[in-house]
């Protein structure tokens, strides 16, 4: 089993920047993903951007030049750096992990963009 933890989410203004972080731990034998999708009011879950412990990045194009993910292998961490925030990013961000070919995911994490 993995448990996750994530933190971060929160109220920001339009423009700003958070920083959300997603921490796994339990019994397990080796994470191969790690990443986050969001899943805005009204709309389906969507991937954001998940990153293998091989180094290979699959991520929304809503991300590019605004967004960051990172991951630190040691700490079974990884991270979400937001930066030009918008209203429309306004969703539940929830971290992802397969860990020994199983997807766990975490409680969510909201963040508002409003002004």
């Amino acid at each position: 089993q993995v448990q996750l933890v994530e933190s971060g989410g929160g109220l920001v203004q339009p423009g700003g920047s958070l920083r959300l972080s997603c921490a796994a731990s339990g019994r397990f034998f080796s994470i191969s993903v790690m990443g986050w999708y969001r899943q805005a009011p009204g709309k389906q879950r969507e991937l954001v951007a998940t990153f293998t412990s091989g180094g290979s990045l699959k991520s929304a194009d809503f991300v590019k030049g605004r967004f960051t993910i990172s991951r630190d292998n040691a700490k079974n961490t990884v991270y979400l750096q937001m930066s030009s925030l918008k209203p429309e990013d306004t969703a539940v961000y929830y971290c992802n992990v397969r860990a020994d070919q199983y997807d766990y995911w975490g409680q969510g994490t909201r963040v508002t963009v409003s002004s």
